[in-house]
């Protein structure tokens, strides 16, 4: 069976063609919820690799990945016995159960939400890559299962999305290191075809079936890690049509997203009360370096320097040198208590409920009871500003390699529903139309309905 698969860096979703409607249809995938979180929680790092292990379906494949494997293999087995975990035990959450589990017990187990955005990440070692392959495999075995569930039908065709860079530096080698990796999993989760589709083509050939006339249309997916601009002639007059590559006039991407919004409102909003923003007894300002590299968790080197014993000794010192020696030691306990993670999350769903209301308060007593925090409107807008404006020149680089402005601009991607983006948007780009789409899922639809183009 055909399916279009959305594995995006904030959601998942995945589509089959409703034969009786001729539409694309999301299938649940988490409850009745078609969207499921970017997010994996294993008991241990290792058990991920032995669940890809046990989940490959094809036998000369399963064989050539635990030869791959087995020294990881090996280490699992050591990890089960000294952890006393049975093997009917369940090892690996997804979605909102891996955000649950490890709220509970931040210390224990390993948790990451939103690794795509770590695919295209320059000079990775082998053994990364490895383990990056690992944890998007796990993901697709258990998205692809689930589907299969609901549409009672093996999912062997599909077309992935893909944002037009998934770096901003070295972007071929990126693409192309990052690619693999969803490629290579993609098959040992079970996919017998896999091709890959832009983003913002896939959201505007979802949109494009609601034009009554021909139009060139700019079409901003704003993600979680990355927004892809893409100028496109649509219309009655180009539906239809197998070739569509005379009517992609432009297209630039680069990795500003969602999550960058998280992460400056969670240093600008949530980080003072941790010192951020404190003086040491010099007169000096609080060093932030810790601080960025706390929130900046779709960033691998800035995590492995968060966790290094090396930064642990210059908290030490500065508890020594700070005015507030209880704001920092507040940032040490969220440090030793693994905490971050969940600190960035509670900015995201600031981010989420400010994109309806001006103010909300953000409840922190999972780090120290009664702690919170009341974020305005105002104060997102001030603390986005630079992601902001990258988004807005990407859109204005398609334009220009264009050569041509848009008759008017479509705007979709779980980011894109805040009111501060649209807002920058009819100041910068000026008298066009700015369209709303499904902000969630107009890019698996469009990847399920090209899915059904070009493999049926």
């Amino acid at each position: 069976m055909i399916s279009g698969f959305d594995y995006g860096t904030s959601n998942c979703a995945i589509g089959v063609m409703n034969t009786a409607s001729s539409n694309a249809q999301l299938l649940p995938l988490e409850g009745d919820n078609a969207f499921l979180p970017s997010s994996l929680y294993a008991l241990g790092r290792e058990l991920i690799c032995e669940s890809v292990a046990k989940g490959v379906e094809c036998s000369q494949v399963q064989e050539e990945y635990k030869l791959s494997r087995a020294l990881n293999l090996n280490m699992a087995t050591r990890f089960r016995a000294q952890e006393s975990i049975a093997s009917a035990e369940q090892t690996l959450f997804y979605g909102r159960e891996a955000f649950s589990q490890y709220f509970s017990l931040p210390g224990e187990g390993y948790f990451v939400k939103s690794v795509k955005s770590f695919l295209g990440t320059s000079g990775l070692r082998p053994a990364f890559i490895d383990f990056f392959e690992d944890i998007v495999t796990a993901m697709m075995m258990e998205i692809k299962q689930r589907a299969e569930r609901q549409c009672n039908a093996l999912l062997t065709h599909t077309v992935i999305g893909k944002p037009v860079n998934f770096q901003g530096s070295d972007a071929d080698q990126s693409n192309g290191q990052a690619l693999a990796i969803l490629e290579t999993s993609a098959k040992r989760a079970g996919f017998k075809s896999v091709e890959f589709l832009y983003e913002p083509i896939a959201a505007g050939i979802d949109f494009e079936k609601s034009l009554n006339q021909n139009k060139r249309v700019l079409v901003v997916d704003i993600g979680g890690g990355t927004t892809d601009c893409a100028m496109v002639c649509m219309g009655p007059g180009h539906i239809n049509k197998t070739d569509r590559r005379a009517d992609f006039l432009a297209h630039v991407g680069e990795r500003i997203g969602g999550n960058d919004f998280d992460i400056q409102l969670a240093a600008n909003t949530l980080l003072p009360l941790f010192g951020m923003k404190s003086v040491l007894k010099n007169g000096l300002p609080m060093p932030t370096q810790a601080y960025w590299d706390c929130v900046s968790t779709n960033d691998v080197g800035a995590q492995q320097s968060f966790n290094k014993l090396e930064t642990s000794l210059t908290l030490e010192r500065l508890l020594l040198e700070t005015t507030e020696p209880d704001l920092l030691t507040r940032f040490i306990k969220m440090r030793t208590n693994h905490q971050n993670q969940q600190l960035v999350r509670c900015a995201e769903q600031a981010k989420i409920a400010l994109s309806e209301q001006a103010c909300t308060q953000v409840a922190l007593d999972f780090v120290e009871n009664s702690l919170s925090c009341s974020v305005q409107l105002e104060q997102m807008q001030h603390a986005v500003r630079r992601p902001l404006k990258g988004m807005i020149r990407l859109m204005n680089e398609a334009i220009l390699q264009a050569s041509v402005s848009p008759d008017l601009i479509y705007i979709t991607g779980g980011s894109a529903k805040s009111p501060v983006i649209r807002q920058a948007i009819e100041k910068s780009i000026g008298n066009v139309p700015v369209i709303d789409g499904d902000h969630f899922g107009s890019v698996a639809n469009g990847l399920t309905v090209w899915a059904d183009k070009i493999f049926r």
